[in-house]
């Protein structure tokens, strides 16, 4: 098959080749496919004429989404809208990535792929409205959302906790629960979903829910580290532009129902992720 990948450039782009080895591969990044160039857009997908698309490409700087909207709309629900349009006309399938911040966090339990959305911020209504923009435009689509996406050395929240020292204690937050998500994890799926053009909303993400300080903790521990060099802060303390929903942890009715295995337990992957690093 021959799939698009847009996004090639981020932490969940960038290993989406690897999941999709034996198809021919177009991975791009935002200089070479700015979604919100609809021109650039079409001529992409009517050259390479894709069999699927794989959409990695979002504007995902929540508080950034909150003081610029229209470069959030622009990037999250726009860009989709012409990626829907041109896919639709080579009959292309569209999988695209969305969040879980589609949800207001008020849940007493983990979120399905059939409960109500009520995002709280401009990120989580942006993303929404993307999802909107495909339903309307592309003839064969997939929504994959997930959470708290990690896999890239240097530029995840993982890396970030881990490069905490005594003299730069980093503050983490402690009062937001969700699933941590693995990319080549996340990948795997997508390109499954792409490959096999399954149809539908989906929640993809490892099991087990956790506090952001608990996976700190989790991945210190890994690495031969204590708790000492972060500490924990609530949503209060941080004083951001943007709300985040409290609790977000989403669970899947409709993935294996499909076909498709979910995600192992995030410890185990986050295990994979670190082995054999050793931090002083």
């Amino acid at each position: 098959m021959r799939v698009l990948v847009t996004g090639a450039g981020g932490q969940l782009g960038s290993v989406l080749p690897g999941a999709l080895d034996g198809h021919e591969v177009l991975a791009l990044d935002r200089a070479t496919l700015d979604l919100a160039d609809r021109e650039g857009v079409e001529a992409v997908v009517a050259s390479f004429v894709p069999h699927a698309v794989v959409n990695a490409a979002a504007l995902t700087n929540v508080d950034r989404c909150e003081t610029d909207p229209a470069a959030a709309y622009a990037a999250n629900a726009l860009g989709v809208r012409f990626l829907a349009v041109a896919a639709s006309r080579v009959g292309a399938h569209v999988v695209h990535v969305s969040t879980d911040y589609v949800f207001d966090g008020r849940a007493r339990r983990a979120y399905h792929e059939f409960d109500p959305v009520a995002p709280i911020q401009e990120y989580g209504r942006s993303k929404l409205a993307g999802e909107v923009e495909l339903e309307r435009h592309a003839a064969s689509w997939a929504v994959a959302r997930t959470s708290w996406v990690f896999g890239r050395r240097g530029g995840d929240f993982v890396s970030w906790c881990l490069a905490s020292t005594p003299d730069d204690v980093r503050p983490v937050l402690d009062d937001q629960v969700s699933r941590p998500t693995y990319a080549p994890d996340l990948a795997m799926v997508l390109a499954r979903l792409a490959v096999e053009r399954i149809p539908g909303v989906f929640h993809v993400a490892n099991r087990g829910e956790c506090t952001r300080y608990q996976l700190a903790v989790d991945a210190l521990a890994l690495v031969g580290r204590d708790d000492s060099t972060i500490r924990r802060v609530s949503g209060a303390d941080l004083a951001r532009p943007a709300a985040r929903p409290a609790y977000s942890a989403m669970q899947s009715l409709a993935l294996e129902a499909s076909g498709v295995p979910e995600p192992r337990d995030y410890r185990d992957a986050l295990g994979e992720y670190l082995a054999g690093e050793r931090i002083p």
